[in-house]
C-alpha cells in the first residue's frame, strides 16, 4: 500500500489538554509555545481529521502514520503530567479515520520505562514506538530505553527515531534554526550511537530514522579514516531512513551509501510538504512508497486489529 511513515495530527482531546496547560508545551488558542523555539502559529486545518484524510487521499496514500511531535517534550514531562497527554494522543489517534495509523509514544521521565503501557498501545493497534533522538544519543540512552526496545522486538514491531526538543537558541536565531541545527545534530548522534551501542544490543530490531538520520550514513569515509568503519560495505537491512524535508540530491546520495531497499517515504506533514525524489525510475518511487515501508512495518503493514 502507498505509505507515508511520518506525519503528525493532534486529536481534539490532546489539543484541549495542551490548551489547559500554563507552562510549555502549551497552546494559547492556536499558538504553540515550546521552551526552545519561537511561538508557532498552528493552522487549525492541519489538525482537522476529515481535512487531513482528504489530503492523504489526494496524495495517493493508503496509509499515513501519525505520531506525537517529540519536539513538544511531552515524553520528558513528569509522569503525572505526561500520562494524560499521552493517553489523549493515543486514544484520539487510534480513533482517526482511514488511512491513518499510529506510532506509540512513551514517558521517559519515570524511574523505569513503562513497558506494560507500551505493550498495551501496541495491542490496541499502534504500529511501533516513536522515541525522541535525544533519548538515544549515547550508550546510556540506548541502555535506559532497552526494556522498551525489547518489548518491541518481542512483538516484531519497529522503532521510529524522531527529533526531540530543541534547546533555546536565543532571540537572534532564525525560525528555521531548530529544524536545521539541533534536530539534525540529534539524528546524526543517535544514528552513530545506534551503530555503536543500539544494534549490538538489539540485533533484530527494525529501526527507522527520520529525515535520513541527519545524513549520518554519508560520513562512511570519515568513519573508515578514523578507525570505526571496517564493516563499511555491509548494509544493515533493518535500519531504515525516512525522507522528510529532503529532495533528489540528498536521497540519491543516501541511496548510494545504504542502498534503495532501506529508504522509505515520509513527509513530516503538516510541517513540510511531501516530495518524491527523481531517482530515474518508477521502480525507485515504488520501493520508497510501497515495498520498503511494508518491510519496515512487518507482516501487519500497519493494519489495526
Amino acid at each position: 500500500m502507498p505509505t507515508d511513515v511520518h506525519q503528525h495530527l493532534w486529536p481534539p482531546g490532546f489539543l484541549a489538554l495542551l490548551r489547559s496547560r500554563t507552562a510549555p508545551p502549551r497552546l494559547d488558542g492556536w499558538t504553540l509555545h515550546l521552551p526552545g523555539e519561537p511561538p508557532y502559529a498552528v493552522d487549525p486545518a492541519d489538525h482537522d481529521p476529515a481535512a487531513r484524510a482528504r489530503l492523504a487521499r489526494a496524495d495517493g496514500l493508503d496509509l499515513a502514520l501519525v505520531s506525537l511531535s517529540s519536539p513538544l517534550g511531552i515524553e520528558y514531562l513528569p509522569p503525572a503530567e505526561a500520562a494524560p497527554l499521552l493517553a489523549a494522543f493515543h486514544d484520539g489517534a487510534l480513533d482517526l479515520p482511514t488511512p491513518f495509523g499510529v506510532w506509540a509514544s512513551a514517558c521517559l521521565s519515570a524511574a523505569e520505562p513503562d513497558t506494560a503501557a507500551l505493550r498495551r498501545e501496541l495491542a490496541r493497534g499502534c504500529v511501533g514506538l516513536q522515541l525522541p533522538a535525544t533519548a538515544l544519543l549515547d550508550a546510556a540512552g540506548w541502555d535506559r530505553c532497552a526494556p522498551l526496545l525489547d518489548a518491541l522486538a518481542e512483538q516484531d514491531k519497529p522503532l521510529f527515531v524522531h527529533p526531540g526538543a530543541a534547546p533555546a537558541a536565543g532571540p537572534a536565531a532564525p525560525a528555521w534554526w531548530p529544524a536545521l541545527v539541533p534536530y539534525v545534530q540529534q539524528l546524526h548522534a543517535s544514528w552513530f550511537a545506534f551503530r555503536a551501542f543500539g544494534r549490538p544490543r538489539h540485533p533484530e530490531l527494525r529501526v527507522c530514522f527520520a529525515a535520513l538520520a541527519g545524513l549520518a550514513p554519508l560520513h562512511g569515509e570519515r568513519l573508515v579514516a578514523r578507525g570505526g568503519g571496517r564493516d563499511r560495505g555491509r548494509v544493515d537491512c533493518r535500519a531504515f531512513y525516512e525522507t522528510s524535508s529532503y529532495g533528489t540530491r540528498a536521497v540519491d546520495a543516501l541511496v548510494r551509501a545504504v542502498g534503495i531497499d532501506v529508504v522509505v517515504n515520509g513527509s513530516d506533514r503538516p510541517y513540510a510538504a511531501p516530495t518524491l525524489p527523481d531517482l530515474g525510475a518508477d521502480a525507485a518511487v515504488h520501493a520508497l512508497r510501497h515495498t520498503n515501508p511494508a518491510r519496515l512495518l512487518g507482516p501487519t503493514k500497519g493494519a489495526r486489529p
